[in-house]
């Protein structure tokens, strides 16, 4: 049974940091290409960062340079290290497992098939 469960969100001031966490289990974790997601009240779901299962990374423009997705294999985590938060980061943010063996699709939440219950960020001004 496929399980992703994320954590580390919380509230923090404007510029600064969070790392999120996202345990993955059931399955062979270092195969699939992972994303995070995120989605803001009354906004569609965005995404903000994949890794495939090469190790290469993908951003969206609004968290480059601030943003670094990562994984551990060894212990079947994928990680988002978030420093200079800004309130536009608020929103709930979701890990996904994307496709095996091929690349993420960072625009859309097409190929990625199990979703974790999502973890709330919250930066205040």
């Amino acid at each position: 049974q496929v399980q992703l469960v994320e954590s580390g969100g919380g509230s923090v001031q404007a510029g600064g940091s969070l790392r999120l966490s996202c345990a993955a289990s059931g399955y062979s974790y270092r195969t699939y290409c992972m994303g995070w997601f995120r989605q803001a009240p009354g906004k569609d779901r965005d995404g903000v960062a994949i890794i495939d299962s090469g190790g290469s990374t993908r951003y969206a423009d609004s968290v480059k340079g601030r943003f670094t997705i990562s994984q551990d294999n060894a212990k079947n985590t994928l990680y988002l290290q978030m420093n200079s938060l800004k309130p536009e980061d608020s929103a709930m943010y979701y890990c996904a497992r994307g496709p095996q063996y091929l690349a993420c699709n960072l625009g859309s939440h097409s190929g990625y098939n199990y979703w974790g219950q999502g973890t709330r960020v919250t930066v205040s001004s």
